[in-house]
């Protein structure tokens, strides 16, 4: 019975300390975000200073930093948040994309998506958001960006913009990709 005592107080203490490892995590993993999302911001700003005003103009904008290689087949992920400019609330997503066709290259990229409607916001979030089709190029090393790389697009209520961080990638491609609500982050 005194062994039974002594492993259910050893579960417990080790339930205790898992939860608080997991949350000193969380906490790292958001931050991280935070700190890649402001720098991203801030390049977006640098690149085309409108966009400043139409951030805080929205309703809420998205921000992702994602990693990606292609050859042939590409594949990329990354995460983001989406901020609420009503009511200042933060979600933390994910994102991933698959592509195929004629392409090459390994990058990574900021996306910044504009919504137009809080409509198009709260679709977003709940229901994520896929998109497809691209072709160009793209080049960027230490933060600055080389030939077509400020790329934009408009679609359901959402502007949506592209910034090469690092990397080179070329090609044309039909793929597609999804956000998600980070489960683990909200």
């Amino acid at each position: 019975m005194k062994f039974l005592k002594t492993l259910g107080i050893g579960a417990l203490m080790l339930s205790f300390a898992v939860g608080s490892a997991f949350a000193a995590d969380k906490a790292a993993k958001q931050a991280e975000i935070m700190k890649n999302t402001n720098a991203a911001l801030e390049k977006f700003y640098a690149a085309k200073p409108e966009l400043k005003a139409a951030t805080a103009k929205a309703p809420g904008y998205a921000v992702f930093t994602t990693y990606g290689l292609s050859f042939i087949v590409g594949g990329s992920g990354g995460a983001g948040v989406v901020h609420d400019n009503k009511s200042k609330k933060v979600t933390y997503m994910s994102i991933a994309g698959a592509s195929a066709g004629v392409q090459l290259g390994a990058a990574q990229n900021d996306l910044l998506l504009i919504f137009k409607t809080d409509k198009a916001m709260n679709s977003f979030i709940e229901k994520g958001w896929g998109a497809s089709g691209e072709a160009g190029a793209a080049a960027g090393a230490d933060n600055k960006s080389a030939g077509g790389t400020m790329g934009s697009s408009v679609m359901n209520d959402i502007d949506s913009f592209t910034l090469t961080k690092n990397g080179i990638q070329a090609g044309i491609a039909i793929g597609g990709s999804k956000a998600w609500k980070d489960a683990d982050l909200n």
